[in-house]
């Protein structure tokens, strides 16, 4: 069967070749049947030798191992392009993130950035509103003070014809009585309370000799302590002018020295209050005397609390101070701006109940002597009269009390040296006098006639500094001192 097929073959290609190709069939070596099929070549007359056949071969050979090698070098080079095309996009990618994350930084930066300004923003707007009302509060109680200002005035003029018409004895038996009434009796609820020209026109009009009404005394033996160098008061010097306050706020005040001073304080350190307004919490501190007479304050306090009338003391490195409409005393230490102690006096009239014949919320007022800190002061219970309490500095405790046959509202002052109470009998006549002593120790009281001059006309403030042997006083803008003498006991 091959063999048919291969004889097909043949003739097709004879027939194709135009009978150049040739079939031959003989016996090979080993006896087996070969046949052989033989084509002339188109390009090639005759067959090239075995020589050039093995240089063509050994050429073919050389082509193929160059071709080889250049293609294993294309490999190479591609595989490092490849590499390096890797590398590139990898490149790309990293400093893609990279930058991505810088932009990211960048952005968060500035939006933390917007965001604080927002908030500055805020924070201006807000304190310029605090300013403008600040401004508007301001404004508001200029105009307050100036029609305050019109109206005291106006009812100074009207109060001194009326005290005129009252010492030519026209209406004596109508005056009289209204020195017993209270503050929230029907006759004077007409009045603003809280209006400086009242409490003027209240002082004027209630200005009479101290009442001699005698109540027994519930006195106690004082103790010895601080009795040296003490003595009875015999007489009080002229005044003498530190300084003048400034504004209508200084009209009235309280200012004093530590007589007991504690570091960093010095028995020169100066504090001063003005209590004209309805709000008063600052204290000008001074280092120096002279700073003082200069008004150059070191430090201006601001109190957690404001504080009402001028009967403040400082008293070892503390204020002491009665709160505004209360009936509470408050320890405030100076050096570390804190509140130290507060205490409510029990039945203590307060906020106009039992002044001073000059006003100004004068119901419960401070005092300091050789041994110690005092309160004066009245009750209901006690009607009207003063009580006199020594205070424990620390813990504000009453230690001591007693109440005294001496109408408050009757003398314009008061204040203690060596353990007896003095009072003052006008705080505007220029011939007034220390009218009245108390004395703790044998718990008795009697009349004295010491000249005592108020030089400027309205005295809000007495109070005795033991240290230098002085009152100091507050008299119509202007801060005095006045030098004394006491008697040997």
């Amino acid at each position: 069967m091959p063999a048919v097929q291969l004889l097909l073959l043949a003739c097709l290609v004879w027939g194709a070749g135009a009978r150049a190709a040739q079939l031959r069939k003989a016996n090979d070596r080993s006896g087996w049947c070969q046949y052989t099929f033989t084509v002339a070549s188109p390009n090639e007359s005759s067959c090239p030798e075995q020589g050039q056949t093995m240089l063509a071969i050994q050429d073919l050979q050389r082509d193929s191992s160059t071709h080889r090698a250049e293609l294993d070098s294309t490999k190479a080079r591609l595989s490092s392009l490849e590499s390096l095309l890797h590398r590139l996009n990898l490149d790309q990618a990293s400093e893609t993130q990279e930058t991505q994350e810088g932009l990211q930084r960048e952005l968060g930066t500035l939006r933390r950035d917007r965001d604080r300004l927002e908030t500055e923003a805020r924070e201006l707007e807000v304190a310029y509103s605090n300013l403008l009302q600040d401004k508007s509060a301001l404004e508001e109680e200029k105009r307050r003070l100036g029609q305050e200002v019109e109206e005291l005035a106006r009812r100074l003029e009207s109060s001194s014809q009326e005290v005129a018409r009252l010492r030519r004895g026209l209406c004596l038996q109508a005056r009289v009585p209204a020195q017993d009434k209270l503050p929230g009796s029907r006759e004077v609820s007409q009045w603003n309370l809280d209006s400086l020209a009242f409490q003027e026109l209240k002082s004027e009009l209630t200005e009479v000799p101290a009442s001699r009404i005698l109540e027994s005394p519930s006195g106690r033996p004082r103790t010895e302590e601080g009795d040296d160098g003490c003595g009875q008061l015999v007489w009080v010097g002229e005044p003498v002018t530190l300084k003048t306050a400034e504004t209508i706020t200084g009209k009235y005040g309280v200012w004093m020295r530590d007589p007991k001073p504690k570091y960093p304080y010095t028995q020169e350190t100066t504090w001063r209050i003005n209590t004209v307004g309805v709000d008063i919490r600052q204290v000008f501190e001074y280092d120096l005397i002279s700073d003082f007479v200069q008004g150059y304050p070191s430090k201006v306090h601001v109190l957690p609390r404001p504080l009402e009338s001028t009967g403040a003391v400082v008293y070892a490195g503390s204020l002491y101070f009665q709160g505004a409409g209360s009936r509470t005393v408050i320890r405030y230490e100076l050096n570390t701006e804190a509140v130290k102690k507060e205490k409510e006096i029990p039945g203590a009239g307060y906020h106009g109940q039992f002044p001073y014949s000059w006003g100004g919320y004068t119901d419960i007022d401070l005092a300091v002597d050789e041994t110690g800190l005092w309160i004066i002061y009245s009750t209901e219970e006690a009607k009207g009269a003063i009580i006199l309490s020594q205070l424990n500095p620390e813990n504000l405790e009453l230690e001591r009390t007693w109440e005294t046959n001496i109408r408050k509202q009757s003398v314009a002052n008061a204040f203690v040296i060596c353990g007896t109470l003095y009072t003052i009998s006008s705080y505007s006549s220029a011939d007034a006098t220390v009218n009245f002593a108390y004395d703790t120790g044998t718990g008795s009281s009697k009349s004295l006639t010491i000249p005592f001059k108020n030089h400027y006309k309205y005295t809000s403030t007495i109070d005795y500094n033991p240290l230098e042997r002085k009152l100091f006083a507050w008299d119509n803008f202007n801060m005095v001192t006045y030098d004394i003498k006491l008697s040997k006991m």
